[in-house]
């Protein structure tokens, strides 16, 4: 007795046009004394993870001492790279004051649309290290 077992994959080539979200799976088929098995069937594959470099710790930890200062908060509030502007009681200026005090602080200039994506700590300091590493 025969049998055959197959599992599920994807193969992707690097081109100019690639599209990352999206690589499709071609049909194909096996054929063992004229039956035709299917092994590979037709359907979109989405991308299951991406890699970020996140910033240096010293980053975050200034910005977590920024964001303490334009806040107000008390010396002991937790405040690390998770943190939401939003949880910490920041509105929409707050967070314009936030950029604002790291511009000043990093030496850089924070574009209105990259701006508009810091919603946490994290995301800043990562702003902040794609800003500074440009400038060098």
């Amino acid at each position: 007795m025969a049998s055959v077992t197959g599992s599920s994959f994807a193969i992707s080539s690097l081109s100019s046009s690639f599209n990352p979200n999206k690589a499709y799976l071609k049909t194909s088929s096996l054929s063992i004394k004229g039956i035709s098995i299917p092994s590979l069937r037709l359907k979109p594959v989405t991308r299951r993870f991406s890699i970020s470099c996140a910033a240096k710790p010293e980053t975050v930890d200034k910005v977590c001492e920024i964001v303490k200062k334009q806040l107000a908060l008390p010396s002991g509030s937790a405040v690390n790279g998770e943190s939401e502007f939003a949880a910490l009681g920041a509105d929409s200026l707050d967070t314009v004051e936030i950029v604002m005090g790291l511009e000043e602080a990093f030496g850089i200039t924070v574009e209105e649309d990259n701006a508009h994506t810091i919603k946490t700590v994290q995301d800043a300091a990562d702003l902040i290290e794609g800003l500074v590493t440009k400038k060098c």
